[in-house]
Parts: C-alpha cells; sequence; structure tokens
C-alpha cells in the first residue's frame, strides 16, 4: 500500500515534511515506517554524538539518530513535543529523531533545485535537493544514503 503512493505519477514524489531546528527538511515516503511519539532512549556507550540511544520497536532494537546534530545544528534535547521518524534503509530500521511532522507534501520533478556550490560540504553531501514552492518555502531533502552510511548496528527488519 505504502508504495503504491510513493510515485503517484511519472516525475512526481510524495515527501513526510519535518522541522529540525526550526528548518524545513524531508524525505522520501517510501523510506517511513511509521512516525511516533519521543519515547526515552536508551544511551548506547561510545556512540557518536549523533546517536540518542536505541528504542524497543515491538521488540526490535532501533537505533535512534538526533538529525539536528546529524546536520550540524544543536543537538535536540527531546521533550514529549518531539517526533521519531521510523525509517527502512538499505534493510535496517532507523529512528531518526525531529522536532515534527509538519505534512506529506508532493512534489513535482521540475520543483527540485541543486544544493548551491556555495554550501559547506557537509550540507551537499546530506542534502540531495532542495524543493521549492510558490510561497518560498524551500524544503531541504535528506539523501538518507549520505546521512546513514554503513547501517551496522542498526536493527534489520
Amino acid at each position: 500500500m505504502l508504495q503504491s503512493i510513493t510515485h503517484n505519477s511519472i516525475g512526481k514524489n510524495d515527501v513526510v515534511a519535518f522541522k529540525l531546528a526550526g528548518q524545513d527538511f524531508c524525505i522520501d515516503i517510501g523510506l517511513v515506517r511509521e512516525i511516533r511519539g519521543w519515547a526515552p532512549a536508551t544511551v548506547l556507550p561510545h556512540a557518536p554524538p549523533y546517536i540518542k540511544g536505541v528504542i524497543n520497536l515491538r521488540g526490535a532494537v532501533v537505533a535512534v539518530v538526533d538529525l539536528a546534530a546529524r546536520l550540524g545544528f544543536a543537538p535536540t534535547e527531546p521533550s514529549p513535543r518531539h517526533v521519531i521518524i521510523i525509517v527502512l534503509y538499505d534493510g535496517k530500521v532507523v529512528g531518526l529523531l525531529a522536532e515534527l511532522v509538519s505534512d506529506i507534501v508532493t512534489i513535482d520533478d521540475a520543483q527540485i533545485r541543486a544544493v548551491p556550490d556555495i554550501a559547506s560540504d557537509p550540507s551537499r553531501e546530506f542534502i540531495s535537493g532542495m524543493a521549492t514552492f510558490d510561497d518560498g518555502r524551500i524544503l531541504r531533502k535528506i539523501d538518507l544514503a549520505q546521512l546513514l552510511p554503513g547501517t551496522e548496528g542498526f536493527s534489520s527488519c
């Protein structure tokens, strides 16, 4: 069912829009398994600073990535208002901590712009494109292949 709504026609893609550090981002809806409210994570010793820990997702241990910290913003201090976007990427289930999910948006390929050359290298690595809208809003599309390289240690589905 989820796959059937990922691409609603040629050149159009549905994405889940969310906020991090007050900024707008999105990921392909076909990668999203569910969206959950924040649940305290169990901290892992010696984990990278952008890994908030792990949660129990119906018996599976799932790592939670603080997207803000991973993208170079200040680390998130999660509260019950925050959400965890559960994604399936490269056969692994991963939680992505975000402030809130704002919308499901259909993006036309013509709306996608390249990341400007003046952006810093890490920004260009993690952002695959920028969707522009008539109201001036810009959604930065996260490239999970770059954001989650080598998903060893993440839960498999």
